[in-house]
């Protein structure tokens, strides 16, 4: 089978991208697949490159590649991808909506409010209701790209301008002091739980991707807690209908739990956390894209 690997695009995350799609050549198994590398900047550059495409296996991040674009193309053309369907990724790429629909199913997740500029960065204060600390995040955007964490107001205007240089819709969160943990979901299936502790404040960009920014380590759990660990993040997987794979992002405080978000095209790098959780459940690199190409093109999961 002819396997497209896909990656770049024009998102803010084109860099990761890029990261990840090498790092997926450099494992897939050749002996199972004809593998064709396609690294474009729009999408017609895209469609021109896709000739003879039996699968394509998305390497993409961000905008334009998470948000349910690519996805559409390529369901428009009949080529069969990896991992979650149109409106899936659509869903979780938009923060405010995701948070809506879980609110919605008594799925707990920090207080947020969604900030609109159509020119400029500038909101009246009096139109803030999260307090601070608090966490301010493009709305539309993943890998922390634009993400600040507020713990002064002094610092309040430059975190929402930088965010605002990523997307036109803004959102604000509560910020909570607690454990990060990472839920890995493949097939239906919750892998071991990782936990997160940066170097800095907070799982910013610099610590996803730099080797040594963050302390990721398998972690047990309090069985009470694991239980309901696992039902929330399964509980995420299905309320979105992901497909093959998807990562749910969490905090623990206090044993309450709190849903940051839901990736559905997580990273494959070799820092990147949904291979280390695989990894802990005894799935090589390969194994593991081998699993999700065979579990996207299955008619379920």
């Amino acid at each position: 089978m002819t396997v497209s690997i896909i990656m770049g695009g024009p998102s803010s995350e084109r860099d990761v991208s890029i990261h990840t799609g090498n790092e997926i050549m450099k494992y897939i198994n050749n002996d199972y697949y004809d593998v064709n590398p396609i690294l474009f900047d729009d999408k017609q550059q895209l469609i021109d490159q896709l000739k003879g495409t039996e699968f394509a296996f998305l390497a993409l991040h961000g905008a334009y590649g998470e948000d349910g674009v690519i996805q559409g193309t390529l369901e428009s053309l009949g080529i069969p991808y990896s991992g979650s369907g149109l409106l899936s990724s659509a869903l979780c790429m938009h923060k405010a909506k995701a948070k809506m629909l879980m609110e919605h199913q008594g799925i707990p997740t920090p207080n947020w409010q969604l900030l609109t500029s159509d020119k400029y960065y500038w909101v009246d204060r009096n139109r803030i209701k999260v307090d601070l600390p608090l966490v301010i995040k493009p709305n539309a955007s993943g890998s922390s790209i634009g993400t600040s964490l507020v713990k002064t107001t002094d610092q309040f205007e430059a975190a929402l301008k930088q965010a605002f240089h990523y997307d036109h819709q803004v959102l604000l969160e509560e910020y909570i002091d607690g454990l990060e943990i990472t839920c890995c979901v493949l097939g239906g299936t919750l892998l071991p739980i990782l936990s997160i502790q940066p170097e800095h404040q907070f799982f910013d960009y610099t610590s996803k991707y730099e080797e040594g920014g963050a302390l990721e380590e398998v972690i047990t759990l309090p069985t009470s807690l694991h239980t309901k660990v696992e039902e929330t993040a399964l509980a995420c997987y299905h309320l979105f209908e992901c497909k093959a794979y998807a990562r749910v992002d969490m905090l623990i405080r206090d044993d309450e739990l709190f849903v940051l978000e839901v990736n559905t095209l997580p990273g494959m790098t070799k820092n990147s956390l949904f291979p280390k959780s695989a990894e802990a459940q005894g799935l090589s690199f390969t194994e593991l894209i081998d699993q999700i190409i065979q579990l996207s093109l299955a008619p379920c999961c």
